[in-house]
């Protein structure tokens, strides 16, 4: 039985590919759903992945994946990519990524699981559908994970507002709406995730590749998740903008007050 070895980062960002492909001296233009296809060897473009070829996917939602690559393939691709692109150079403390392993065996019936699966050909399509799905599983964690963050942090201030306080400068409330409002673009961007791949509408074996890995990495849940979050915390941004608005025209009528109140008294003071 013949394996391929799958291994998927995901970058701190979206990936331009256009501008790295002009980096590399590549002509194509890619539009955001296509992913390059390179030799990490060479750093050409591949028509099509062999089975014991190696071979790396770039997507433009940040996800990389090498199939077959070892340890050291891997390192100089990103050493060598750093020169060219800025979002490799945080590669080191790289800490979203997964494995998954192609199995190729011709007597076998199709096996799907989450770390592997069992086919009766290395055939391009499945390559490139493992690669997708794999890719989009840890853009996601990435997500998923930063965004719980962020939620983790509001609750101590929704925990200071139940006892009555609201300890939240205009600064730090201008870095929260940047941080949700790139959750919610990320999560614009993301709704690729959802696509089927254009090759699985006319090869049912690749359509049912697809939906069973979707299926078990959950991708469809974990977006809606992420959105879903992503509005919770958009709402109680509002929630504390509004409040921070109130306390700051309450603060400048007691201000106005004060000034009335000692025009006033230097009012008397004088005709006295």
């Amino acid at each position: 039985m013949e394996s391929m070895i799958f291994r998927a980062f995901s970058l701190n960002g979206e990936l331009d590919l256009n501008k790295l492909a002009a980096s590399l001296g590549i002509s194509k233009r890619y539009r955001w759903e296509e992913p390059m296809l390179l030799s990490p060897v060479t750093f050409t473009l591949i028509d099509e992945p062999e089975k014991e070829q190696l071979m790396v996917y770039l997507y433009h939602f940040g996800g990389v994946v090498f199939v077959n690559c070892p340890e050291e393939v891997i390192s100089r691709l990103f050493t060598e990519l750093k020169s060219v692109c800025d979002i490799f150079r945080d590669t080191p403390q790289l800490k979203y990524k997964d494995d998954y392993q192609l199995k190729i065996d011709d007597s076998a019936k199709p096996v799907i699981t989450n770390d592997y699966a069992v086919m009766p050909s290395s055939g391009h399509v499945f390559v490139g559908i493992i690669s997708f799905v794999i890719a989009k599983s840890v853009a996601l964690e990435q997500i998923e994970e930063r965004i719980d963050a962020v939620l983790d942090e509001v609750e101590e201030y929704i925990e200071l507002l139940r006892r009555g306080k609201l300890d939240i400068s205009d600064d730090k409330l201008a870095k929260l709406a940047a941080t949700i409002l790139t959750f919610k673009h990320t999560s614009i961007s993301y709704v690729m995730v959802l696509d089927k791949p254009d090759i699985t509408w006319d090869n049912p074996a690749a359509d049912q590749l697809y939906k069973t890995m979707a299926n078990l990495f959950e991708i469809a849940e974990r977006f809606q998740e992420i959105k879903h979050k992503s509005d919770t915390l958009k709402d109680v941004l509002e929630v504390f903008t509004s409040l921070s608005h109130a306390q700051r025209s309450s603060r400048l009528e007691w201000i106005i007050i004060a000034l009335i109140f000692v025009e006033i008294i230097l009012t008397l003071f004088w005709k006295s």
